[in-house]
């Protein structure tokens, strides 16, 4: 039972994708690492055919929202402060809110692909941008197990719990970490791994060397020499 996925095991399910765009949308999420939710948020502005790099941009809401008057706790649907009674403008809200952008670089092959299916998709027009995947989660979710098991990828096991899961998106992911702990685990190489990542704690980028098996390998033959 396998607890990830091998760059092997990606690269068959790109070449049983459907269409170009599903292809793309199997490479992007393994060779960028990012959440589904981000690469579903790119635009064709994003991306940096001069550079080589895609902008990502994460959007995360901070705990807690507080009235600019009495400093009362709020929720995301309030008008009004429970307390003072004060009026909840848009700008107030909008602090809600903090945008977090990533650059990450892209090799030429992955460059040449997704220039090739802008064109054919027709993804610029006059009226200005527009995003790289024009489908929801769920639908990128499916496509993603489509593929798996259009190859015959079985489940993968949750090395801590046992649980089975399906292959998905964040799955992906998580084979782009454990490839990258286990290409270079040392404490510069995971360093870069959390900010290409964008993890705000460098605890959920240390995880990946626990799970890439490497550390606990290295330690066990250490043991007999």
């Amino acid at each position: 039972m396998k607890a990830y996925l091998e760059p092997e095991d990606i690269q068959l399910m790109e070449r049983n994708a459907v269409c170009i765009r599903d292809r793309l949308l199997v490479r992007l999420l393994f060779r960028l690492g990012c959440r589904v939710s981000e690469l579903l948020a790119i635009r064709v502005s994003d991306i940096d055919f001069n550079r080589a790099t895609i902008t990502i941009v994460h959007l995360k809401k901070r705990d807690r929202l507080t009235c600019p008057k009495c400093r009362a706790r709020l929720g995301v649907k309030h008008h009004f402060c429970p307390d003072c009674g004060e009026a909840i403008d848009e700008a107030v809200k909008r602090q809600h809110e903090q945008h977090r952008v990533r650059i990450l670089p892209i090799d030429r092959n992955i460059l040449n692909t997704l220039r090739e299916y802008i064109i054919s998709q027709g993804l610029i027009t006059e009226y200005g941008d527009r995003f790289l995947f024009d489908i929801n989660r769920h639908r990128a979710w499916q496509i993603v197990k489509d593929c798996a098991e259009k190859v015959g990828l079985p489940k993968l096991v949750n090395p801590e719990t046992g649980r089975l899961y399906n292959v998905s998106p964040h799955r992906l992911r998580d084979a782009f970490a454990v490839h990258a702990v286990k290409v270079n685990d040392s404490g510069d190489g995971l360093r870069l791994l959390q900010e290409h990542l964008g993890h705000a704690s460098f605890n959920t980028t240390a995880k990946y060397r626990k799970v890439s098996g490497k550390e606990q390998h290295d330690w066990f033959q250490k043991l007999w020499k």
